[in-house]
């Protein structure tokens, strides 16, 4: 019986973790990182603002969390490196490596690039966030590393594996999906192909 409640309060706690994230990403979006307090967001969550301090501590905390989840597409502790479609990107020919990683690029941007908007903003004027986001592009970098090394292993590259990576950084960079697909109205697909075309076109001698 012990272990069953245990269990419910474990689920709501869950359940209430996840709808104070929603009610944060949807205000982070709507008014952005600085002019969103702890405050709106219980409001918004429904649940006391003692109860968001002591689950996240910090706003920063909780766009921290927001960023992991968002990427990842989930709450599994699973580094973006040992996803399955990393695995079956890094196995493919080149030119279907290239696909591979484009889509997975997509998939991440169409849930993560306006909170990374966010994040890019409050950089400018909040030190904690502009680390932030240095270790964003830096994780971006490490896995691009890894699909530069890869590519290079398969076949004769146009640039060296870590320019190879700066060039994939700068072309599947999340400034560049939301500018193309939120603010110039670009479909998907468009940045899918052009994104594919572009990195073959620059990597693939």
């Amino acid at each position: 019986m012990a272990t069953s409640r245990t269990g419910v309060r474990a689920a709501k706690a869950a359940a209430t973790r996840v709808r104070m994230l929603a009610a944060a990403r949807s205000l982070f979006v709507e008014r952005g990182y600085t002019a969103t307090t702890m405050q709106a967001i219980a409001t918004e969550a429904g649940v006391a603002v003692q109860t968001l301090y002591f689950t996240f501590a910090t706003k920063r905390a909780i766009l921290s969390e927001l960023l992991d989840v968002e990427v990842a597409g989930d709450t599994a502790p699973v580094a973006t490196l040992d996803r399955p479609w990393v695995a079956e990107a890094l196995s493919a020919p080149p030119e279907e490596l290239v696909e591979q990683l484009v889509k997975g690029a997509v998939r991440i941007h169409a849930r993560v690039a306006p909170l990374l908007e966010v994040v890019r903003s409050a950089a400018a004027v909040d030190p904690e966030i502009a680390e932030l986001w240095r270790t964003n592009i830096a994780q971006r970098h490490t896995v691009l590393m890894v699909f530069a090394g890869a590519l290079a292993a398969k076949t004769a590259l146009r640039a060296n594996p870590a320019r190879a990576a700066d060039i994939m950084l700068a072309t599947l960079a999340p400034e560049c999906y939301h500018l193309l697909v939120h603010e110039r109205g670009w479909a998907q697909e468009d940045w899918e192909r052009w994104a594919v075309d572009a990195l073959a076109r620059q990597l693939i001698g």
